[in-house]
This record gives C-alpha cells, sequence and structure tokens, in this order.
C-alpha cells in the first residue's frame, strides 16, 4: 500500500483553483448544517446553493459545477428530489459527492445510499462507521458519531472505491482517502471539530466543489481534506469555545483564501 502526504504548496494552489474559478455545488445536505456549509464555500471562494424540490433540483443539478448529496435529514420526497438530481448531473457529466451520514443503523437512509452509490459518484466521504456500513461490514457507529477507527475502515474504503470506480474519504483523528490503491494520509484538525454541528458536511461540501477542478482529482480531495483540518488548528487558537470556534473557523478559512492572492 503507498501512502501519500500533500505539500503545504498543493493545499494552497488548490485554494487558489477554488478562489480563481469560484465553483457552483449544489448542496442538498441536512437542515442542520445548511448556513455552516454556505458560509464554508463562501469563505473559500467557492458559490454555494440549497435547492431541494424535486422538479427544480433536477434543473439546477444540470447547471451547476457539483452536486452533494447528504442523507442526514432524508425523507422519502427528499429521497426522491435526490434521485432526480443525480439522474441530471449524470447526464449533464457533473460530479457529485455522496455523504452517507448515520448509514447502518436507519433503514431509509441505508437503502438510499445503497442505491445511488450504483450510480457511481464521484467520491463519497464519511467516517469510518458510515464506510464500514456502507460496504456491508459491521460497524459501531451511533447516529453521526463514529465508534470505528479510521485506519481500520481504510480495506473497507479501498474495496468500495475499486468496486465503484470513485474516490473514498474515511475521516477520523486522522483521514485517510483511496480511489482503490493509492492512499493519500492527511493529520492535523482539532477534536473542537467534533465538538460543533456540521464540519464533517461542510467538508464534504468542499470535497465536492475540489473535484470540479482540473488536475488530478484524488489530490485535490486530499487538500480540501488537508485545508479543513487546517483552519481547525487555527481556530482553535483564536477561539475559547464552541461558540467563537465556529467564526474562527470560517475566518481561517478566509485567510486561507487571501493567501492565494499574494
Amino acid at each position: 500500500m503507498l501512502t501519500e502526504s500533500l505539500t503545504f504548496a498543493q493545499t494552497t494552489h488548490v485554494v487558489g483553483l477554488l478562489r480563481n474559478r469560484s465553483p457552483l455545488v449544489h448542496c442538498m445536505t441536512n437542515d442542520v448544517v445548511q448556513t455552516f456549509t454556505a458560509n464554508v464555500l463562501l469563505a473559500l471562494g467557492a458559490s454555494p446553493a440549497m435547492v431541494i424540490d424535486e422538479d427544480e433540483s433536477a434543473q439546477f443539478s444540470a447547471v451547476a459545477s457539483a452536486l452533494l448529496i447528504n442523507v442526514g435529514t432524508l425523507t422519502p420526497e427528499r429521497a426522491r428530489a435526490m434521485r432526480a438530481a443525480i439522474d441530471s448531473a449524470n447526464a449533464a457529466g457533473t460530479p457529485w459527492v455522496l455523504d452517507p451520514v448515520a448509514v447502518g443503523r436507519l433503514s431509509l437512509r441505508t437503502e438510499f445510499a445503497h442505491e445511488v452509490l450504483a450510480l457511481r459518484p464521484a467520491a463519497v466521504r464519511g467516517n469510518a462507521s458510515e464506510i464500514l456500513a456502507l460496504a456491508g461490514e459491521h460497524s459501531g457507529g451511533r447516529g453521526v458519531d463514529s465508534t470505528d477507527d479510521a485506519a481500520a475502515a481504510l480495506p473497507a474504503a479501498q474495496a468500495l472505491a475499486r468496486r465503484y470506480a470513485t474516490i473514498v474519504v474515511v475521516t477520523g483523528e486522522r483521514d485517510y482517502l483511496t480511489d482503490g490503491e493509492p492512499v493519500y494520509s492527511v493529520p492535523g484538525g482539532h477534536v473542537m471539530m467534533t465538538r460543533v454541528v456540521g464540519t464533517g458536511c461542510a467538508l464534504s461540501a468542499v470535497v465536492a466543489a475540489c473535484c470540479t477542478l482540473p488536475g488530478g482529482r484524488l489530490a485535490h480531495v486530499a487538500a480540501a481534506c488537508a485545508l479543513m483540518a487546517r483552519a481547525g488548528e487555527q481556530a482553535v487558537a483564536a477561539s475559547q469555545g464552541p461558540g467563537s470556534f465556529v467564526a474562527a473557523f470560517i475566518d481561517a478559512l478566509w485567510q486561507l483564501n487571501r493567501e492565494t492572492r499574494a
């Protein structure tokens, strides 16, 4: 197994691409994180849109740069809208990302995630328990919280990546990314990122934005993980608790954006 790492220059290059290209990300995400996700994308120079009506979502995903499917607050109606958006995105050649929130313990989202996984997302981003469950293996997830180690889920991630010709991102204390064989290992971040709502979901949106960029997609997705981890570290140093951390995190992403303007 080949494990690769990113340089700081590679990460900042991706931030510059995001700012210069400003990809429009159609976020069909859970209700709890919409504002935070939008602000994360805006801080990095991307453009968010949250379109959830079935007819409109199909229309919009055809013109968006990327599509995010996050099943955190899934309903049958929203599942139909998401499926319509995926079909439209695939027809238009638009990359889309699956975030299988809490898959494995709840039937509606688990069945839906397996259904759309066959439609070949550009990337899948989840915690270790979600990736293990998606691969059909035993997992110990508790809702959105993982009780499994990210490294332990890597073989399942590689199998999923090979089977569906996609990139699989397993996030945890250290993130692992694979398209089947090569593996990126991304350290960093801070436990405070698990004490506020939305950092993982927002990362999935940034992954979607990075899937639109020219060049090596796996390295770009690894850069998404790295820049979010770096922002988390900087935000902790500038905050006094979860409330101020959220504002400091957005500011840290904005500072990464500004650094590429020099």
